[in-house]
Formats: structure tokens, sequence, C-alpha cells
């Protein structure tokens, strides 16, 4: 069976995660939460940097900051994770969804303006596949409007737009490190980026249950207190520890996923060329990180018929979200603004190849040979 991920390990992780739990402080901010911050705060070039538990902590912990309180409205699109809008759902905010681009699967940044009212209080784009959004657009229209952008990089460590990582243009960033992404902390883990620096402190307080518990380990304070709102969204030592060894191999890790990503790449452009899919688009301006690798079908039959034949040949390949807008609570709680113009269309069609760090050439190849060969009956 291939499979469709395979948490990365890069051979550290173990005796990191050992050294971790011998340590006298596992419960988070340890040797390796603090080396892994520093590291994102240098390779991201960003003033600060907390480790959380998930990205969807670190999502709550950015719908905290910009004080989300109930009866805003949210502009983000459909075609993402949950996590994406219940963070603010949590905060009593109603969600406006918008349409994608068909050739990103990101928001549509022309369609961000209509969906403005007096209510909105944030723009969340989400780089999907980890190919920036039109971030510039985006910025210019949160500018002009006094609107905070949330970035949601989840997928997007290591991907730049216009030389920027992405997770460092808005307001905040996050990223996940569960064990589908690109890097894990042991199955879960987030990343919440800090780039308006009249968040800097209340997030450290946000993050230790709304205590100014940071500032006393410091010595800024004699004794700590409970001074605001918050939660548990500090990881634990171990997740970090984990973390930490794949930092270190980032690099490695990286190149090896953009190796097998152009080698679908390049084995599928005659199937595009005779208009039997549709492959991933990337602008000349954005790096991606080779998160995953998709294909789009000519429609939801097709798609389905194509996961079964590549099934039955011990080869493992999803589809991904259905839009949240036509969930029920996605219904509930939130509103499409505009016409749903590929949104639906393409989540249907959309089915993802496996992806993952030390996939070998002959199970690369083995994936190309079966697509292939599917394609190769079809009229």
């Amino acid at each position: 069976m291939i499979p469709f991920n395979k948490p990365p390990l890069t051979g550290n992780e173990q005796q990191y995660v050992l050294q971790a739990m011998q340590s006298n402080k596992i419960s988070g901010d340890g040797f390796f939460g603090k080396k892994c911050q520093a590291w994102f705060e240098e390779k991201l070039g960003c003033p600060k940097t907390l480790l959380t538990p998930s990205c969807t902590a670190a999502l709550e912990m950015a719908a905290i900051l910009i004080d989300i309180q109930p009866g805003d409205e949210v502009i983000m699109p459909s075609y993402t994770f949950v996590s994406t809008a219940n963070a603010f759902v949590l905060r009593g905010a109603k969600i406006t969804f918008v349409d994608i681009r068909p050739d990103t699967l990101n928001i549509d940044e022309t369609k961000i303006e209509a969906a403005i009212t007096n209510k909105t209080k944030a723009i969340v784009p989400v780089h999907y596949a980890g190919v920036g959004c039109e971030m510039d657009t985006i910025m210019s229209i949160a500018n002009r409007h006094e609107l905070f952008v949330v970035e949601d990089a989840a997928q997007g460590m290591m991907s730049q737009y216009k030389g920027k990582p992405l997770g460092t243009i808005g307001h905040l960033g996050v990223f996940s490190f569960h064990e589908t992404k690109n890097y894990t902390s042991g199955g879960e883990g987030g990343l919440l980026l800090i780039n308006d620096e009249r968040f800097l402190q209340r997030s450290e307080v946000i993050r230790e249950k709304g205590t100014n518990r940071s500032q006393f380990f410091r010595g800024q304070v004699d004794k700590y207190t409970w001074v605001d709102l918050g939660s548990s969204y500090l990881p634990s030592e171990l997740q970090a520890a984990y973390l930490w060894g794949q930092l270190e191999k980032a690099n490695e890790i990286n190149q090896n996923r953009l190796a097998t990503w152009n080698a679908y790449h390049e084995a599928f452009k005659p199937l595009q060329q005779a208009s039997l899919v549709d492959l991933p688009i990337i602008a000349e301006y954005c790096q991606h990180n080779a998160h995953m690798y998709y294909l789009k079908l000519k429609d939801l039959e097709q798609r389905t018929a194509f996961i079964d034949y590549l099934k039955a040949k011990d080869i493992m390949a999803v589809f991904h979200y259905i839009p949240l807008h036509s969930a029920p609570a996605g219904i509930k709680f939130g509103l499409f603004n505009g016409r749903d113009r590929f949104t639906t269309n393409d989540s249907e069609r959309l089915v993802r190849l496996p992806m993952y760090f030390g996939m070998q050439g002959f199970e690369s190849a083995r994936v190309i040979s079966s697509v292939i060969q599917f394609f190769s009956q079809v009229e």
C-alpha cells in the first residue's frame, strides 16, 4: 500500500523527546520550545512566535487578540478546514464566505470588498496547498477599511509570497504541525505569528490562561495573577522536542517533497494538454513548499471512479474539504456572499495524490503510471 501520508520522521525526534522527558520542565516553554520559537523568528523574520498545541489553538488566540465580539463579521473562503471558521464563531462572529479562484483555490481577492459591511472585523485568507493568496491586494483592502488580517498559513511553512514568508504579511499568522503537514510536532501542534507589536504582550497572557505567568518567569513581576481572557494554549515540551528534530532538517524535508511534486507535475503535463485534468498553478512570484499535489478531474463521478481505481492498486488518494457554507454549521453561523461559481464545483473535482517526506522514486513512479493508466481508458 502506498499511503496518502506518512508523518515525517528524520531520526533525531526520539532522542530529543527522551531528553525533554528527563528535563525538569515538560509543561512547555522549556529548552526545545525556546529553540523552536527562536528558529521561527529568525527564519520568518517576525517579531514574535508562540508555539501552540494546535493550529486551531493559534486561530482561537488570534480571534481573542483582535477582540472578536458577538455580531462581528469575518470574511474567509468556504473552501477551508472547519477550524478557520470555528475559532471566530466561538467568539460570536458571523462568517461571510466568498468564492475561490479556480487557478490557486485561494480566496478570490476581487470578491472581498463587496462582502465588507460596517460589521466586518477581519479577513482570513487561507494559503491553500502552501501557495500564497494575493496578499498585496488583500492588505490594501484591509488598510482601506481598517480591518485585521489573520493569515491561515496552516499548510504554508517554507512558502513565500513575493519574497515574504507566508504568515508574516498580515497582522497575525498561524501554522499547523499536524501529522499531515510538512513538519509535525508529534501528531498535533501549531504556531502563532505576532506581526503587529500591539499584540506582543497580550499574546503571552492569553496563551498562559489569562495570567502574566511569562512575565513572572522573566522576573518582571514578583507574582503572577489572572489579568485577562485566556486558555491553555501552551504546548508540551515533548511536542517542541519532536518538532525540533524536524526543524533541524527543514530544508532537506522541503527539497525532498519538492522533488516528488516536480516529478508528478512533469509526468502529468500531457494529461493537461489533452484536457483530461487540470494541474496546480503556481504564480512566478510565489514559492511553494510542495505541501500537496492535486489533480482536478472532470466531475464528482469521475473523481469517485479515479479514487476507487487507485485504491484497487493499493494507492491511497483522497478528496479534500466539503465547502463550509454547505455544512449544517456553516449554514447556521455563516453566509455565502455572491455567487458560488468555483467553490463547490472545484471541491467536487479535486483529488490529492500521495505526498510525504521520504517517498521513494519507485513509489511516485507507481502512482504516476497508475494515474496515466486510468486516463488511458477515458474516452
